[in-house]
């Protein structure tokens, strides 16, 4: 089965997402610091993959449940370090 010129578009941006979290988590967490990381933009961020995700599973939209539930996890683990070194 060919994928379309959209499911490669889609699949591409989706990977992109997911992938742009992971070397913020990886300096956060090797550096035991995130005071250069923005507290309520990660709010908003997680909120807004959350937001996502429920559309996702309202519309019973399996890519976009999917892309947005890792990027939530990612986003989530980014703003739970932000809470943990927080005062150092």
């Amino acid at each position: 089965m060919a994928l379309s010129i959209p499911d490669i578009v889609g699949t591409a941006a989706a990977l992109c997402s997911m992938a742009s979290f992971t070397p913020q988590i990886i300096k956060i967490w090797r550096e035991k610091d995130a005071s250069s990381i923005s507290l309520r933009m990660y709010v908003v961020t997680v909120t807004g993959f959350s937001l996502w995700t429920v559309y996702g599973v309202l519309t019973g939209s399996w890519p976009v449940i999917g892309a947005n539930s890792v990027c939530l996890a990612l986003s989530a683990v980014i703003l739970t370090l932000k809470w943990r070194y927080r005062d150092r």
